[in-house]
C-alpha cells in the first residue's frame, strides 16, 4: 500500500475511534474492571439501569464478572448549588467523594451529573462555570485515586408532561425549583451535555445519553404525542432506565439485549437495593430522609441469599439462549 493511502486509512480509523464510543472501548476496559462504582443523583439512586447492566453482563457470561456498586444519592449535584425553595441544601458529591473512593476502592468510576446542577433555572454562565469546575474536580480526584473514569451525560429533561400539568414557568419568573421548572430547561441540560462530550480527552470515556434518548422520544412521539419515559420530566421510568442501560452497554461493546424475566428483575432489584442502602450508609452523606442501610457484613449475607435464588434463573436463561440465540436483540 502506498504511503499516501496508508495515511488516509489511518486518519479515517482515528476519526471513527473518536466518534464511536464502542470502538473506543475495544480493549474492553469497563468489563475488565474488578469493582465499578456508580455515582450520580436520583436517577442513579433509583438504580434500575445499574441493575439492568449487571443482569445483561451476567446473562452474557462476563467472566470475571465485575462487582457493580451503586452509590447514587437523590438531590445530589457536583456544584453545591441549590434553588431557594429546595427543602434542604442539595448534597454535593465533593462532600463524600473522597470517602466513597477510599471505602469502595473502585478501579472504575461511572458518574452522571448535570440534571440538578442547573437547579431548574434558565441558563447562566455562572452556574455553567460551577458545573465545569465540579466536573473538573471529579476528574482530578478519581484520577488521583488510580481509578479510571466514565462520564455519562445527563439524559434530556422532558418538558411535555409538566407543560400538560401546568408546572412550567416562563423566562423572567422570580424563581424556579424542581417543582416549578423553567420551560426551556432542556436547553440548559443539552448545553451541559454537549460540553461534557468535549471532555473525552480528559477521561477514559464519555457516554452521551442525551442524544440517543432524545432521538428515542422523538421517534416514539410520531405515533404517540404523549409518550414519555420521564413522567415528571426528570425521573426515568423502567423504559427510560432500559434506554440508559442499552446506551451504556453498547458503548462498552455489548450490542445485544437478552430478555429478562419478571422474577429475575425482582430479585436483582432486591439485591441491588440492599447493597445500595448499605454502601450509602457506610460512605456517609448529608442528605436528610434517607433510610439507613444494613452494616456491610449483613448486607453482603442478605445479597448472597437473594443471589442464590437468582443464579439458577440466569443459568436457565443462558441455556435457553444457546438453543434459541435469536431471542437476543
Amino acid at each position: 500500500m502506498k504511503p499516501f493511502f496508508r495515511l488516509i486509512l489511518l486518519l479515517v480509523l482515528l476519526n471513527s475511534m473518536l466518534l464511536n464510543p464502542v470502538l473506543r472501548a475495544a480493549d474492553g476496559f469497563p468489563l475488565k474492571a474488578r469493582r465499578i462504582l456508580f455515582l450520580g443523583d436520583s436517577i442513579t439512586h433509583a438504580g434500575e439501569f445499574v441493575s439492568m447492566i449487571e443482569m445483561q453482563l451476567r446473562l452474557h457470561g462476563t467472566d470475571p464478572m465485575p462487582e457493580l456498586i451503586n452509590a447514587g444519592l437523590p438531590s445530589e449535584n457536583c456544584t453545591g448549588l441549590s434553588e431557594p425553595d429546595h427543602p434542604f441544601p442539595r448534597p454535593n458529591i465533593h462532600e463524600r467523594l473522597d470517602r466513597a473512593l477510599a471505602e469502595v476502592k473502585p478501579d472504575l468510576v461511572v458518574a452522571c451529573y448535570g440534571m440538578n446542577d442547573g437547579i431548574y433555572y434558565p441558563f447562566s454562565e455562572e452556574r455553567f462555570q460551577k458545573y465545569q469546575e465540579g466536573i473538573g474536580r471529579l476528574i482530578e480526584k478519581v484520577k488521583a485515586s488510580g481509578a479510571r473514569l466514565v462520564l455519562l451525560t445527563p439524559p434530556p429533561f422532558d418538558a411535555m408532561p409538566l407543560k400538560t400539568a401546568g408546572k412550567l414557568l416562563p423566562a423572567g419568573s422570580e424563581k424556579y425549583a424542581w417543582f416549578a421548572v423553567y420551560e426551556n430547561y432542556d436547553q440548559v441540560i443539552q448545553k451541559y451535555s454537549q460540553w461534557l462530550v468535549t471532555q473525552s480527552d480528559k477521561v477514559d470515556m464519555v457516554v452521551d445519553l442525551y442524544t440517543p434518548i432524545a432521538a428515542f422520544w422523538t421517534e416514539k412521539r410520531k405515533a404517540d404525542p404523549t409518550f414519555t419515559v420521564a413522567p415528571d420530566g426528570v425521573h426515568c421510568n423502567s423504559e427510560g432506565h432500559r434506554t440508559i442501560a442499552e446506551v451504556v452497554l453498547k458503548a462498552w461493546g455489548v450490542e445485544t439485549w437478552i430478555p429478562v424475566s419478571e422474577s429475575m428483575t425482582v430479585l436483582i432489584n432486591q439485591k441491588s437495593t440492599v447493597l445500595h442502602n448499605s454502601w450509602l450508609s457506610r460512605i456517609g452523606h448529608k442528605r436528610p430522609g434517607m433510610e439507613a442501610g444494613l452494616p456491610t457484613a449483613e448486607a453482603l449475607l442478605k445479597a448472597e441469599e437473594i443471589d442464590a435464588q437468582l443464579q439458577p434463573l440466569i443459568k436457565a436463561a443462558r441455556a435457553s439462549l444457546q438453543q434459541s440465540p435469536s431471542d437476543a436483540k
